[in-house]
């Protein structure tokens, strides 16, 4: 089983809650507010690594959480920090959102993104102190995280893709210029997924990726299309191996143009890598005779090389001709994308709706944010609340709205009637 792209779900950790300590000793008396921050959450972090080459782990493991932070104490003592949880996903994966946004690319063997960031630690009593309130009973509760829901795909990183219908010889070539083992049969379908293999060429060498074969629709999705077209797009050449001798009865100027056809519906983009043809089969009927209908069509377009694969005909010819290219290329790039964070910024906005004749309501991330700070059995906490409502121009905007004495104002969980 090859899985190259999977739905899994992820949780930093929580935010640990401050302390809402006040100062003990003995012989002193009337002590301040000593209570310690929260610790932060656990970050998600996800590392791409070369020991893995598919997401078959994830489809047994689907949910992922970080650690949460420890609650502030006594003694101005912080909170310890959640643990990160690492995530290591093959290279070449790309994150995304459900809604197909890219979140990371993980590109570089080694490289570490943070996915989804921990919670904040909540502010112990003594950040709540004033001259007038001097010892504050309340603290900050520390931010809670959500569960996000991300998708992995898998796109194979190599250096050239060899392409082509099935059983026309792609696997046996991997197998003959690497140390790859693919499964090689006389049957269509025997690769039902890319085998990667590193080739050496005198001091040279690079990754070569058998895409298992393509079909006519798959473009469209036909077969196992875009599972197989999604790990060309990071090739740098393309490696068009034909059956010239048009063994199963198609023809192979047919099969070049068709397959051509469905590469480049996939991804027009494609039609900007170098592209080598390889006709295989050279030892077969017929070959010699399609080989120069192709030359006539194609020649003056492409690199052509005829090849015998069982027999290592042609390969050393192939292997210079790719060698050559990929000098003339520059390096590869990780994709072009603006990053989306899953861990949306909350602004201090608010806005307040009338729900009924003399009952409204204040929703917006000003009200997330004041619920991690009020505690309603603590009159302190509770004065704290109206006056932060009075600063950030709430209690003018219901005035504004038509609020007056006895209303009834809805503040997230918290529900009092306004004076004016």
């Amino acid at each position: 089983m090859f899985i190259d792209k999977v739905k899994i779900y992820i949780k930093a950790g929580n935010g640990g809650n401050g302390s809402a300590s006040l100062h003990t000793e003995k012989y002193v008396a009337n002590g301040g507010p000593d209570g310690g921050d929260g610790g932060k959450g656990g970050d998600i972090v996800f590392e791409a690594t070369t020991a893995e080459n598919t997401l078959n782990a994830f489809h047994f493991q689907k949910h992922f959480r970080a650690e949460d932070g420890e609650n502030g104490s006594r003694k101005n003592c912080y909170g310890k920090q959640g643990k990160d949880l690492i995530v290591r996903v093959p290279v070449g994966t790309v994150v995304k959102t459900v809604d197909g946004e890219i979140v990371a690319d993980m590109y570089a063997d080694g490289q570490r993104t943070v996915i989804a960031a921990g919670g904040k630690g909540g502010r112990g009593n003594r950040h709540f102190a004033t001259a007038r309130r001097q010892s504050p009973s309340f603290a900050e509760h520390g931010v809670k995280t959500k569960e996000h829901e991300v998708v992995l795909e898998l796109k194979t990183i190599a250096d050239v893709g060899l392409v082509g219908f099935p059983n026309v010889g792609k696997s046996t070539l991997l197998s003959v210029v690497s140390d790859a083992k693919p499964k090689i049969a006389n049957y269509h379908f025997t690769t039902l997924s890319p085998n990667l293999g590193v080739v050496g060429y005198y001091d040279k060498s690079f990754v070569m990726a058998d895409i298992p074969g393509l079909i006519e629709g798959a473009s469209e999705g036909a077969g196992l299309g875009h599972s197989f077209l999604r790990h060309i797009e990071r090739t740098r050449i393309l490696v068009h191996v034909l059956d010239i001798s048009g063994s199963e009865g198609r023809d192979p100027l047919d099969d070049f143009e068709l397959i051509n056809h469905e590469i480049y519906t996939y991804d027009e983009a494609l039609k900007q890598l170098p592209m080598v043809v390889v006709a295989n089969k050279m030892d077969m009927p017929n070959a010699e005779e399609n080989l120069a209908r192709f030359r006539e069509k194609y020649g003056d377009k492409y690199t052509i090389i005829p090849m015998m694969t069982l027999i290592h005909e042609g390969v050393d010819k192939l292997l210079e001709t790719i060698v050559g290219i990929l000098e003339t290329l520059p390096e590869p790039k990780p994709l072009e994308y603006t990053p989306v964070s899953l861990d949306k910024e909350v602004e201090e906005t608010f806005e307040i709706e009338e729900l009924e004749e003399d009952v409204f309501e204040v929703t917006g991330g000003l009200v997330e944010i004041l619920s991690r700070k009020v505690n309603l059995d603590d009159y302190d906490s509770f004065r704290y609340f109206q006056r932060v409502l009075k600063d950030k121009g709430v209690i003018a905007e219901l005035r504004k709205h038509g609020a007056k004495d006895g209303s009834t104002v809805i503040v997230g969980d918290i529900e009092f009637d306004f004076v004016d």
